[in-house]
């Protein structure tokens, strides 16, 4: 994210520059509003205009987001008129003389392809039209021209130039801000989609199994495992919404574990101790779901009815600014190599790819210093400790998932 911040503050340095000469041009003492000199009060407006005109484009460029942002970026520049175009088409004409879109349009063949400014006279058989010059300039997202942004003059100037090529790299800096957003998005969803196709086809067998086996034998049991069963796998397979409360992902945990109980009955127990300060916490979907469905795997492997009971406690703790849940099994445990291989994706075993997952998702929400703590030995059961912030900008709910 560095490298995005330079990059942003490598554009606007040279944006603020070109509002301070245009402001120049325009600004009095006695419209200053109290901020000082005229140049201080331009590069407050320079400032002000350009986060206006930020937010639309975040959203990438579309002739939705080119129609709320022209008129600003227009403001900026100070120019009779100003488009913005993607590879094909005029999506906004802001200013006089739009009836020079088609011959705008004819001129930008070259700065499409080479990704180089230009600037163009223009023909026009309107006496009064004030657009007699086009000034254009490529909006590059990753060395690849996505449009264009074209100011047009009553003459040649080579301010105009200038100023319009470090407009077009802000622009092509807020574009490549949503291009990452855009693929953040779909980097989680790839994720969260790797984790429901983790769901073990085997555990849905078993479930259905175990609830069939009650089917005769006792109705009333079955039908309470079968709508634990449903409401598993309706919030596994839910599609709205990034992230979830503590509260919902326990539940949702607590569903799961009634039908693993129902299979293995008294060879597996459960401890849970939640403090109910931290039940409303935002965290990532399916994010401590997995983990249990470790400890589960981990604390049954190798052993046989005879061999004992696996014990598995959940906690979540309120610890000041975070929650502290820590979900700990007496099983196999791990080779702490092949463990710290696992997390770094060299090697993906059965079961694998939850930790890894859970853990690269904890630390790209909330930093590198939130990613799993886990203590484990061959032989001496397996320990995971995530620590969830309870207030993280951009970390909201989509709310309770409520039973049709």
């Amino acid at each position: 994210m560095s490298g995005f911040i330079a990059g942003l503050c490598v554009a606007i340095l040279p944006l603020l520059a070109a509002g301070f000469w245009l402001g120049r041009r325009t600004a009095r003492p006695e419209n200053s509003g109290g901020l000082g000199t005229p140049v201080e009060h331009a590069t407050f407006e320079t400032l002000h205009t350009a986060s206006l005109a930020a937010p639309p484009l975040r959203a990438g460029l579309t002739e939705e987001t080119a129609r709320k942002s022209a008129r600003r970026l227009r403001s900026l520049l100070g120019t009779d008129a100003l488009c913005l175009t993607d590879q094909q088409h005029v999506l906004v004409w802001d200013g006089v003389g739009g009836h020079h879109r088609t011959e705008i349009m004819e001129l930008l063949a070259g700065p499409l392809e080479s990704g180089r400014g230009e600037a163009f006279p223009l023909t026009c058989d309107t006496p009064d039209c004030p657009v007699r010059w086009a000034v254009v300039a490529p909006l590059t997202v990753d060395d690849r021209v996505h449009g264009t942004l074209v100011a047009c003059a009553p003459r040649e100037s080579a301010v105009l130039v200038r100023a319009a090529g470090e407009v077009a790299r802000w622009v092509s800096v807020q574009l490549e801000l949503a291009d990452l957003d855009q693929s953040r998005t779909r980097l989680i969803e790839a994720e969260i989609k790797a984790l429901r196709a983790q769901i073990s086809p085997h555990f849905i067998f078993n479930s259905l199994a175990v609830i069939a086996s009650f089917v005769r034998t006792d109705p009333e049991r079955a039908r309470e495992l079968l709508l634990e069963f449903a409401d598993f796998t309706r919030y596994s397979f839910r599609r709205h919404g990034d992230f979830t409360t503590l509260a919902d992902e326990l539940h949702a945990i607590d569903h799961y574990l009634a039908l693993v109980r129902a299979r293995f009955g008294d060879r597996l127990s459960v401890t849970l101790q939640i403090a109910p300060e931290v039940l409303p916490v935002a965290l990532p979907f399916l994010c401590l779901q997995p983990l249990v469905e470790n400890a589960v795997k981990h604390g049954l492997e190798g052993k046989t009815a005879l061999a004992g009971k696996s014990h598995i406690s959940i906690t979540a703790q309120d610890a000041g600014a975070e929650a502290l849940v820590v979900i700990e099994d007496d099983g196999a445990g791990m080779d702490p190599a092949l463990l710290r291989r696992i997390l770094a994706g060299e090697v993906s075993p059965s079961g694998g790819i939850g930790l890894s997952n859970v853990d690269d998702r904890l630390r790209q929400v909330y930093g590198d210093a939130y990613g799993l703590v886990i203590e484990t030995a061959p032989g001496a059961g397996m320990k995971i400790t995530a620590r969830l912030p309870k207030y993280q900008p951009g970390v909201h709910s989509a709310g309770r998932l409520n039973r049709e």
